[in-house]
């Protein structure tokens, strides 16, 4: 017994030792971010990259610029936020909603549905890029948010995931609903969704990454300076002419707030159980 307990303290102690490993190697570019935004740009191009951190030349004036200053910033910011916001919302809509179709009900050409939606999964972006900006320019929708969102608010990756996740539950409460004289729509919203915070939870943080790091449709669809997304806000900084970055490290570094506070909200949404509000409906 006594050799079992020395060996489980001895594989925690490594694992804690590994880990901690793992999470500096991680961390480590976050914090020469963090630092580097505190120092004047001239300083960084002198000296080059480097994590020693020097009191005496760090400084607020960064952060002055890209919120008092200069008023692109913000405007860049707050397109991220919209586009962001609108493309999540949509897609975990549409795609929970199509996930439950292709998990619940049997009709004539599921299969080749499903086949479609897992083929669409591997079709690059850039096979895409021309049909996609014809359409926009049919749409009128170019230099819009709706362009750089409706492309893309049905997710084949989150309409996998939904299907996957719903098969997974019991049927018989749907039954049981049905039974009971609920329409479609009622189960779903009353009895699934519920049932689907974890599924919701996780794939919020994914779709919100993946619109909030969006550059290449974007960068097609937007064309006004004030329609700009982050990304391709900071982007624009780096030319032949100089690099402005005194505004790029602490612009870098308040575009991972959101979704570091994101993650954090939809913790919970992970450890829920699966049945969470779903037999008190």
């Amino acid at each position: 017994m006594r050799t079992k307990t020395k060996d489980s303290k001895t594989g925690s102690y490594s694992s804690f030792i590994v880990f901690t490993f793992i999470c500096i190697i991680f961390l480590a570019p976050f914090f020469f971010m963090l630092v580097t935004s505190f120092k004047p740009g001239q300083e960084m191009l002198s000296k080059g990259l480097t994590l020693k951190i020097n009191f005496d030349a760090m400084t607020l004036n960064n952060y002055k610029i890209i919120f008092f200053e200069d008023n692109r910033y913000l405007t860049w910011y707050k397109n991220s936020l919209i586009i962001t916001a609108l493309y999540t919302v949509l897609s975990l809509f549409f795609s929970s909603l199509v996930g439950y179709g292709l998990a619940v009900y049997n009709f004539k050409g599921k299969n080749l549905l499903f086949f479609i939606v897992l083929l669409v999964m591997m079709v690059p972006l850039e096979i895409l890029l021309l049909p996609l900006y014809r359409l926009m320019i049919t749409l009128n929708l170019m230099d819009t948010y709706l362009g750089v969102v409706l492309p893309f608010a049905v997710s084949p990756f989150a309409i996998f995931f939904f299907r996957q996740y719903i098969i997974g539950l019991p049927k018989e409460l749907i039954e049981a609903a049905r039974v009971d004289g609920c329409g479609e729509f009622r189960i779903f919203f009353k009895i699934i969704a519920p049932l689907m915070k974890p599924a919701f939870g996780a794939m919020t943080i994914l779709q919100a990454m993946t619109s909030w790091n969006a550059f290449v449709w974007p960068l097609v669809v937007l064309r006004s300076a004030k329609k700009l997304t982050l990304p391709i806000g900071l982007m624009s900084l780096l030319t032949p002419y100089g690099n402005s970055y005194d505004m790029i490290m602490p612009g870098a570094v308040m575009s991972v707030i959101p979704i570091a506070i994101l993650f954090l909200l939809n913790q919970r949404a992970f450890i829920e159980g699966l049945t969470a509000g779903g037999i008190k409906q």
